[in-house]
């Protein structure tokens, strides 16, 4: 089989080459947007590489000899699917999205269709947590956005007039992080606890009267002061624990984060800093791997705006980077 790459600035220029240059049957590979060859891509430029087969090989100054035909993409889909993968969406999701999508939508290119495919198939990957467990835990690595995360969801419960949440911080090591979260319970009239050490934060759960929202330190499962925490946690009933993660994670450092946070039991994943990120793509394809549903997506330090309940549109629009979102607070 004889494979080329071309690159041009478009998906149907692409295309076109593709077929002028390997013949009409020639099966496209994949598709990637990536920086422009030489100097261009060095100042930001970016273009399509497709990489494209033939059965035998073809010259570069000769065009294809057509042959039988045996497998043909269809144009259409392979411009859809190329959009996803110009977005960052991996090849086994974009596949799935397009098989989603009728001839006749692919052709039309809309908006609105690939959205909606692409939420369909993210659907699975949005928790149905409208009501809260009594304890709410957020852990993950430190300067992820667990204690603004934790804010900004008892402020928008606030301002929406539902319940009272209290705060818990377990987090003594961070310089200024009990003070930081005790700053906002001020602010909110929220009520507030502080659990320096397994036996405070049993009292504090003990005490509690309210779904407690509970920031815990940016540090390995492994650290042992930690680790007691989590087994008084492990003790209660009712907790919930979401693993905090930035968006612009790679898949590698994910799926590490992942397995070291594995023995805290978490059921939910917060993707945070969305703003910062380029793509969240490698982020949720880890995600979707490890079938961990989505609680929360947050974009920036804004409290409370910046934060809101994951739904699979949500999703879809992060995904595609889209600036227009769903649901932008947490109901």
């Amino acid at each position: 089989m004889h494979v080329k790459r071309l690159y041009r600035s478009s998906v149907r220029d692409a295309l076109a080459a593709a077929r002028e240059e390997l013949g009409p049957d020639a099966l496209v590979l994949s598709t990637e947007l990536v920086p422009a060859p030489g100097w261009r891509g060095w100042v930001g430029q970016r273009v399509v590489r497709l990489t494209a087969a033939t059965e035998r090989p073809v010259s570069d100054d000769r065009p294809a000899v057509p042959e039988p035909r045996q497998r043909t993409l269809d144009p259409a889909r392979a411009g859809v699917a190329a959009r996803l993968a110009a977005a960052g969406v991996e090849s086994a999701l974009a596949a799935a999205v397009v098989g989603r999508m009728s001839p006749a939508e692919c052709r039309g290119g809309a908006d609105v269709a690939l959205r909606r495919a692409l939420a369909a198939e993210l659907a699975s990957l949005t928790g149905e947590d409208a009501a809260y467990e009594r304890f709410e835990v957020f852990v993950g690595p430190p300067g992820v956005g667990k204690t603004t995360t934790i804010a900004k969801i008892a402020a928008q419960e606030r301002a929406l007039g539902g319940r009272t949440l209290g705060l818990v911080a377990a987090d003594a090591f961070r310089a200024g992080a009990i003070e930081q979260l005790r700053s906002y319970a001020d602010v909110l009239g929220a009520p507030f606890r502080v659990a320096r050490s397994a036996d405070e934060l049993d009292q504090a759960m003990n005490a509690s009267r309210h779904p407690s929202l509970v920031d815990t330190a940016g540090r390995s499962a492994a650290d042992h002061h930690l680790a007691d925490l989590l087994d008084v946690l492990d003790r209660g009933r009712g907790v919930r624990t979401h693993l905090v993660i930035a968006a612009d994670t790679s898949a590698a450092t994910a799926r590490r984060i992942l397995d070291r946070y594995g023995s805290m039991h978490p059921s939910r994943v917060v993707i945070t800093k969305l703003d910062e990120s380029e793509s969240i793509a490698p982020l949720l394809g880890v995600v979707r791997e490890r079938a961990m549903p989505v609680s929360y997506l947050g974009t920036g330090q804004r409290v409370p705006e910046d934060l809101w309940r994951a739904t699979p549109a949500g999703l879809a629009a992060a995904l595609l980077r889209e600036p227009a979102m769903e649901d932008r607070t947490c109901h």
